[in-house]
């Protein structure tokens, strides 16, 4: 549905509102005009109405729709306080006319007709009429007659004989329940607001979300589709079986292949009529419902015969003799007297029914040793009311294909030999019969429900017509098929019943002979209801698969979504008629109507789920003004629609959820976005608080913790991504496990940034969309970084949904940055990650790591355990290797061993400590001697401190920073190629394996030698001693670990690190930048790790 309002002018003057024309002063939209003359109201604007509006959220038509006139104000006394925002939300008398008349028209048939009749430009000046139809000509009829129709009459004689009384009314009671069921539910939807034309499509579609209503809604088409096939196979069957049979091409030469023939004739006429049935619908569906009401007639006359017939069987009952030979059922069409032999001026003759048995008219002609033991009998068809027949069709006679309509109280002689009895004249059944097969070959007699709802767009109160007319039409539908089931099995004989074509009444309808005054008003009528049921459903189908492809919902039906000028759904019926087609090539009329049974019961379930679904969930929009609805009578009613599916074909039932389970998946992986406010948004939003409460009553245990990301981007000057590869290991980390959060501030307050931050979340969920990072997105207006982050941190998430791991990126350029608010915000953000117990992990160099289209070849992730953080450090590899950009990578865990520690012990230790995590690595012992500080490192360290006070105490121009910048680097580089030339002053061996007397003896050493080695330094640079010893051991490790750092893994993939903490002493947070900056030094892709402070891994199951 497709509208838009827009505001127009309105004059006003002492004697009451009028309409002037509006100046054209030449300006562009919002121009000013005079205040004192014009109020903004709504006028409601309509293009030619959809089942969807095309727009991936459905908005108010009624607010911030207004973008005509901004420049206008309200100009009066008693609303000033509300004047600023008249142009957004208009006043309420201006809109409470429209509001009260909205109206919706019919989307399909009375446009096309109108267009049809149209010509030249007045085409778009005729006024549209307002829907005026009542329950009974807009609801309850067209029910009626959808309801009513072939399995009437063509087959429920038939399934009273086969089935029995009982088991028929069982039956009938089942599947009138489940539409009563539905038809409540449907009530209930269809009253809840204003439902457009559509029918069941757009009230499942809208209550189920797209991809159950595109699943149901094609389910639905197929079904409709399918129900053509079927009345087209009822109209030939009626045709060739009781009008003229002589219009038969394929012949049978005997009576084995009549079932076949009948078969090829069935396809070859079903498709010359469904070739002019879809011409009769091209051309124009005007001329289809003028001739509604013809086919109407037919069925409301055939009906009343049928009554008629049944009160004459009470005290005049038909003359319609049945031939039984013993207890056999015979064919009437080739004899003409129920005798084999006859007087003939006192000569005994033979009669026809000898020929068919003997091998010649001859008395003493060799005959079938059936007929030769049996005598025949004549009984009548019909016995009447009166004639008790109703206690012998109380239960069914179900029986394989081929076997033998038989009387059960006549005297029988059985032949010992029975080969023959298949090219006999008998009644024989054509199928193999069963309960379920009946309960799907009757179903579609029911179906027709929706037709109301269908033309909800053609009512004049559609809310109150609907639930009134459809629950009428099932309820009058339903008296009378019972009372049929009943009045059948009392009037008819039992044989009669079960002669599926009456091949015992002369091929005349069973139904037929039934009726009152002839036979030919019931063939006669169900002919032209067949004929006119079938161009219905060759009507309705295409428009309901154009709706289906308007909407957008599923990609590749878009192209039937076309037509005619005039909006006939040309495709639509094209493909229609293939399906069709399908249907007709099948033949059999059995066969094709428990397939339509499955798609019509496949719709009515999810009308029932929508109902039930929409009461438990208990939205604001659900107040149905129909009252007498419950979600258990929903639950009933769709319960039964499955027990029905299943009972009828469990095949068949299958094949259609997987159809519709197809349809769903392919919606929801391709389709377009759609926000209809449908139940199942409702259900998981439910779901989603329910799960959020469990969560937070306890913790997660290790066994089930995975990283929960927060990620903090930066963005650049134009609210872009800075570091798109973030998200790229962010999707490589998670694979699309657990919760992913990614998080960005812009400087400012959100009243005036309003516009950038929107802009920005558009830009972060489009490099989400590109690097395929599944998650949420926020961005937040701070006025300062520091503080929004620490927002970010403090509240990203939901109850027990929150994060426990921050991504971020290496401040990279903060060497550069005249600013320092860079990097303390960068340490400020470490400091609230640890106060808050979550995990850190800092990605250095992010824009080298791979993206997610790229393949890591043979190589090792690299992991250095030298605290312990959980288990972290381990987890977060293994984690990686599940994402094929790096499953090939081998991993590797390197751990350092002090000179008092056993290097042999701590391997196995570690091995086994892998081996019950369940982890495969390479294990690596490095040994690290208490070695001097070296002289590198003390001027390591006093270039920082230096560089550090300058910065503090003096207030330098840019231009003098970066000369001071300056000479500090040429110092450090001149002292560093100093003491390279120099032999080293103290030892630095690395050693992978330690022995008690290698250790005793290096210990001795050292102790002697690195006194005089610092002494010896100490007297070469006095400006050394002034140092904070702190801060050079500090420096004395990061360059010792980074040694060993880079010589083992500076191939690697990946090197994941422990990050040391910041300082507490905030005064030396410059020099903790510079600490990490030495740490990390000369490696490429580096990710450090920091702990939440608990356990993340576990060695138990």
């Amino acid at each position: 549905m497709s509208e838009r309002f827009v505001v127009v002018r309105v004059g006003q003057d002492d004697d009451g509102v009028k309409n002037d024309p509006v100046p054209d002063s030449g300006g562009a939209e919002g121009d000013s005009i005079d205040p004192q003359d014009s109020v903004p109201i709504l006028e409601y604007s309509r293009e030619p109405n959809r089942y969807g509006d095309g727009m991936p959220k459905e908005s108010s038509p009624f607010i911030n729709n207004t973008d005509h006139d901004k420049g206008n104000l309200y100009d009066g006394k008693n609303m000033a306080l509300f004047e600023e925002e008249m142009d957004s939300n208009p006043m309420v008398s201006s809109l409470l006319n429209k509001l009260a008349n909205y109206t919706n028209l019919t989307q399909g048939v009375k446009e096309h007709e109108e267009a049809d009749d149209e010509e030249g430009p007045a085409r778009s000046k005729k006024p549209v009429k307002s829907p005026a139809l009542g329950t009974l000509i807009g609801v309850y009829l067209p029910c009626l007659q959808n309801i009513l129709g072939v399995i009437l009459f063509l087959r429920l004689t038939w399934i009273v004989g086969t089935a029995g009384i009982m088991e028929s009314l069982a039956i009938v009671v089942m599947t009138c329940s489940c539409t009563m069921l539905t038809a409540i539910s449907m009530s209930a939807i269809a009253t809840n607001g204003v439902v457009p034309a559509g029918g069941s499509y757009y009230m499942i579609s809208r209550s189920l979300g797209p991809e159950f209503g595109g699943a149901v809604g094609l389910c639905f088409y197929l079904g409709t589709t399918f129900a053509g096939s079927m009345y087209i196979l009822g109209t030939i069957e009626i045709l060739l079986t009781y009008i003229v049979p002589s219009a038969a091409i394929f012949k049978a030469e005997k009576k084995e292949n009549e079932p076949e023939a009948l078969l090829n004739n069935m396809r070859v006429y079903g498709t010359c009529c469904l070739t002019l049935m879809s011409l009769v619908v091209f051309v124009g569906v005007k001329y289809v419902n003028k001739l509604a009401l013809v086919f109407l007639a037919c069925v409301i006359l055939s009906i009343l015969a049928i009554y008629a017939g049944v009160i004459k069987t009470a005290f005049e009952p038909p003359d319609f003799p049945i031939c039984l030979l013993g207890n056999r059922t015979l064919q009437n069409h080739n004899f003409d007297q129920c005798l084999k032999t006859m007087e003939v001026d006192n000569v005994t003759v033979t009669t026809k029914l000898w020929s068919l048995f003997c091998d010649s008219p001859d008395l003493n002609a060799t005959c079938n040793e059936y007929f030769t033991l049996n005598n025949v009998t004549v009984i009548q068809g019909i016995p009447g009311l009166t004639s008790g027949v109703i206690r012998d069709n109380i239960w069914g006679d179900y029986g394989p294909k081929g076997m033998l309509v038989e009387n059960k109280h006549q005297v029988s002689e059985p032949a010992a030999d029975t080969s023959q009895d298949i090219y006999m004249p008998y009644v024989a059944n054509d199928i193999t019969t069963f309960f379920t097969l009946l309960v799907g070959i009757y179903f579609p007699s029911v179906t027709g429900i929706m037709a109301g709802s269908n033309r909800s767009g053609d009512l004049r109160d559609a809310q109150k017509s609907i639930p009134i007319g459809t629950i009428m039409a099932i309820a009058t539908t339903t008296f009378i098929y019972i009372s049929s089931v009943i009045l059948f099995g009392a009037c008819i004989e039992g044989v009669v019943l079960r002669d599926k074509f009456g091949d015992s009444v002369k091929g005349n309808l069973v139904i037929g002979i039934l009726a009152w005054p002839s036979p030919w008003v019931i063939v006669i009528g169900s002919f032209f209801s067949c004929c006119g049921a079938g161009l219905q459903s060759l009507t309705g189908a295409p428009r309901l698969l154009q709706a289906i492809a308007r909407d957008g919902i599923v990609p590749f039906l878009q192209v039937f979504g076309h037509g005619k000028a005039n909006g006939e759904p040309t495709w639509a019926l094209l493909l229609t008629g293939g399906i069709c087609e399908i249907g007709i090539l099948i033949a059999s009329l059995d066969a094709v109507a428990p397939i339509l049974s499955m798609f019509f019961l496949m719709c009515y379930l999810f009308v029932n789920l929508a109902c039930a679904l929409q009461t438990l969930l208990c939205t604001p929009n659900w107040r149905p003004r129909f009252k007498f609805y419950h979600w258990a009578l929903s639950f009933l009613g769709a319960s039964l629609c499955v027990s029905l599916m299943f009972i009828s074909s469990w095949y068949y039932a299958l094949v259609a959820m997987l159809i519709a389970g197809c349809i769903y998946k392919y919606i929801e992986y391709r389709g377009a976005e759609k926000e209809w406010g449908d139940g199942i948004r409702g259900l998981s939003l439910n779901a989603a608080r329910y799960a959020l409460i469990r969560l937070e009553e306890a913790p997660p245990h290790t066994k089930n913790w995975r990283p929960q990301m927060l990620v903090l981007l930066n963005l650049e000057s134009d609210h872009t991504v800075k570091h798109p590869r973030l998200l790229s290991f962010c999707t490589q980390l998670k694979a699309g496990k657990g919760l992913t959060i990614v998080g960005s501030v812009l400087q400012g307050t959100y009243m005036t940034k309003e516009d950038e931050v929107k802009k920005a979340e558009q830009n972060v969920k489009s490099s989400m969309a590109t690097e395929r990072t599944k998650g949420f997105c926020h961005v937040v207006a701070s006025s300062n970084l520091r503080d929004g982050f620490s927002h970010l941190i403090q509240t990203a998430g939901l109850g027990g949904m929150k994060h426990n791991t921050v991504l971020m990126a290496w401040p990279g350029t903060w060497k550069q940055s005249n600013d320092p608010v860079s990097w303390k915000n960068f340490i400020e953000t470490v400091r609230e990650t640890t106060a808050a117990n979550q995990a850190l992990l800092v990605a250095k160099n992010v824009d080298s790591f791979p993206t997610n289209t790229d393949r890591l070849g043979e190589g090792t992730i690299d992991v250095w355990w030298i605290v312990h953080d959980g288990g972290l450090l381990m987890l977060l590899p293994f984690l990686l290797r599940q994402h094929k950009v790096w499953r090939k990578c081998k991993m590797r865990i390197f751990t350092v061993a002090n000179m008092d520690d056993n290097s042999i012990q701590m391997k196995k230790d570690l091995q086994m400590f892998l081996y019950h995590l369940r982890l495969d690595a390479e294990v690596e012992v490095v040994e690290m001697h208490d070695s001097d500080i070296s002289a590198f490192t003390y001027e390591k360290t006093l270039v920082m401190e230096q560089r550090s006070q300058m910065l503090k105490q003096m207030q330098l121009s840019r231009t003098e920073r970066e000369r001071e910048a300056q000479l500090i680097h040429d110092r450090n580089t001149a002292s560093h190629a100093a003491l390279n030339d120099k032999p080293d002053t103290g030892p630095d061996r690395v050693h992978m394996t330690w022995t008690k007397d290698k250790f005793l003896s290096e210990r001795n050493r050292n102790r002697s030698e690195v006194n005089m080695g610092v002494r010896d330094l100490f007297n070469m640079k006095p400006e050394w001693e002034s140092l904070n010893q702190s801060n050079v051991r500090r420096m004395h490790t990061a360059v010792k670990l980074n040694e060993v750092v880079v010589n083992r893994s500076q191939g690697a993939h990946l090197v994941l690190l422990n990050m040391p903490g910041p300082p507490k002493n905030r005064g030396g947070d410059e020099n903790y930048m510079e600490f990490l900056e030495v740490l990390l030094e000369g490696l490429n892709r580096v990710l450090l790790v920091r702990g939440g402070g608990r356990e993340v891994i576990t060695i138990y199951s």
